[in-house]
């Protein structure tokens, strides 16, 4: 597989040398050959040069950025095909780049086996072109090779991953594969010759396809798009193009269908992400403005005593923001794999021992008994990232400690089992419902009762604890009971945590 895939040159142009870097090592493993730019103008001189398959773009960079590139690119060579790099803010540009000719594009962070996948598909578009153009130059050789060509023609149309339905002039069906009654979930293959009205209930959709196959739509310009909806979680993006004979004349349509419901729940998620932020960090500013304008206020009065209260809480509501934006960043880190790829031998042991001494005064102040039990055995080493262990191991002791009452114990231990290494964090505390642990390693659920109400929190801990676990190739498990105290146990393996994230 690798030898045969250095044939597809790639072209990465991003302005973050990280990424670039990232994607060149991903493809090169996989055996594509591949150039990196670090800007448009540099893309387009390596597209002068060389000849290239496919172009990865940046879709935000500084001077020529990922649209114009595009454009660009396809003034050079069509048949290049354009995937492009995107973040959450730009999902509808990166849209508005399919509409116009990108093959697909990538979410930032993305993970190397998303970029694998994406790029696998381009590559077998690019193989499926080539053998239609192969079948396209057999056509015009005798009439025993056209009636070959039908036939690999309709192998290929009913192979494609995504739905292709040809009617011709009337509206009428006279082609479709598999894949195209996947994506309606159309439970009947209907007759053929049937009206597309008889195929789909989508009203909207069903007008598009007649005025493409009437010649109405789509011969000159940009390829036409129509969006529907199949059920409640399932949305399509259908494209079409007359099919013209030789005197220029419609003689029907061609449509494809492609799934986008990731990016309409990337979008989704886009605006609960920013509502959400928007509003834990709007409140704890909003009490530090107030306080400390009180504050200010009462010093400007010669002799006035400030009130310590004021001071305190305004210190604790700044170090929950701070908590907050570390989480966030955290979260950003896990996501683009920069905080697992830090990789060296660590004696968990002493690891754990120090986040136990650091956090011991803590839970002295709260009344706590914090208790480290370590020295049972020789626990050996485990290569990974230091940070990240801290990260996973210090926010199950600190959640043990917050959600522990005064008089409680936290007990850390570790141990080896079936060539992993086994941690637990237990505590005596208020314990976990049973209603909540499903819910409790998503991005900012709190569990809110009498008990836990005063507690103050992100809700990112968690999901923070499990992101870092399964990208080590380990697992988390739970064992709670309301009132008597929760243990989360994490198992990594002595291998050296070889998780998913294979580069940045």
């Amino acid at each position: 597989m690798a030898e045969s895939l250095a044939e597809y040159k790639i072209l990465v142009v991003d302005d973050e040398r990280s990424i670039r870097e990232g994607v060149e090592r991903v493809l090169s493993r996989m055996g594509c050959e591949v150039t990196t730019a670090q800007n448009g103008k540099e893309g387009l001189d390596i597209l002068k040069r060389e000849a290239v398959s496919i172009a990865i773009l940046d879709l935000k960079m500084p001077g020529m950025d990922g649209m114009e590139l595009h454009q660009r690119i396809r003034e050079i060579d069509e048949r290049i095909v354009v995937i492009i790099i995107t973040g959450y803010a730009t999902i509808e540009t990166a849209i508005n780049a399919m509409k116009q000719g990108a093959y697909d594009f990538i979410p930032k962070p993305f993970e190397p086996d998303h970029l694998k996948i994406v790029v696998n598909r381009a590559i077998e578009k690019i193989r499926l072109s080539r053998e239609a153009e192969k079948l396209q130059a057999e056509r015009e050789r005798t009439l025993i090779d056209l009636d070959r060509e039908k036939s690999r023609t309709r192998t290929i149309i009913e192979s494609l991953p995504i739905g292709v339905v040809v009617t011709n002039t009337a509206g009428e069906v006279v082609l479709k594969n598999p894949a195209f009654m996947q994506s309606l979930e159309l439970s009947s293959d209907p007759e053929a010759g049937a009206l597309i009205d008889a195929c789909v209930a989508d009203e909207g959709f069903c007008s598009f396809v007649r005025e493409i196959s009437t010649g109405s739509r789509g011969i000159e310009g940009e390829v036409p798009t129509y969006e529907l909806c199949v059920s409640e979680n399932k949305y399509l993006l259908s494209r079409g193009r007359p099919v013209m004979n030789e005197k220029n004349e419609c003689m029907g349509a061609v449509v494809t269908l492609s799934n986008i419901t990731s990016l309409k729940m990337l979008d989704q998620l886009k605006s609960e992400f920013v509502a959400k932020v928007s509003h834990e960090l709007r409140s704890p500013l909003s009490t530090i403005h107030e306080q400390l304008a009180t504050v200010l206020k009462d010093m400007a009065l010669e002799g006035a005593e400030v009130d310590h209260d004021l001071i305190t809480r305004a210190k604790e509501k700044t170090n929950a923001l701070i908590s907050l934006i570390s989480d966030l960043l955290d979260l950003s880190r896990i996501e683009s794999g920069s905080l697992t790829e830090n990789k060296k031998p660590v004696q968990v042991t002493e690891l754990l021992s120090s986040i136990v001494d650091f956090l011991d005064s803590r839970a002295t102040a709260n009344g706590q008994s914090l208790f480290f039990q370590g020295g049972a055995e020789d626990i050996p080493e485990i290569t990974a990232d230091p940070m990240a262990l801290e990260s996973i191991f210090g926010n199950l002791v600190t959640n043990a400690i917050n959600y522990t009452p005064e008089g409680g114990e936290i007990t850390v231990s570790v141990e080896t089992v079936d060539h992993q290494i086994k941690v637990t964090v237990s505590d005596t505390g208020f314990g976990i419902d049973e209603k909540h642990r499903a819910k409790i390693f998503e991005r900012f659920y709190r569990v809110k009762d009498e008990n836990t109400r005063h507690i103050t929190g992100t809700g990112l801990g968690l999901p923070i604890v499990k992101g870092l676990v399964d990208s080590m190739g380990g697992k988390i498990e739970l064992d709670s009971q309301p009132g008597k105290g929760s243990v989360f146990t994490v198992f990594l393996p002595l291998e050296s945590g070889a998780g998913r994230g294979e580069a940045g």
